[in-house]
């Protein structure tokens, strides 16, 4: 793994993290986005694993 992809998955864990914190306090309607743009850095890890193969 690149650094880029180490930093890629380390932001998208920190905000699921953080997106499953602001679903159990202020509810999943508040906290949508953070869940959102952990799926978007998820993606784009992945697409990242399948165009290098």
């Amino acid at each position: 793994m690149k650094l880029v992809d180490v930093i890629l998955l380390s932001l998208a864990v920190a905000f699921l993290i953080i997106g499953i914190h602001q679903i159990m306090t202020i509810g999943f309607a508040n906290a949508y986005w953070v869940v959102m743009v952990a799926l978007i850095l998820f993606f784009i890890l992945n697409l990242r694993k399948r165009n290098k193969s």
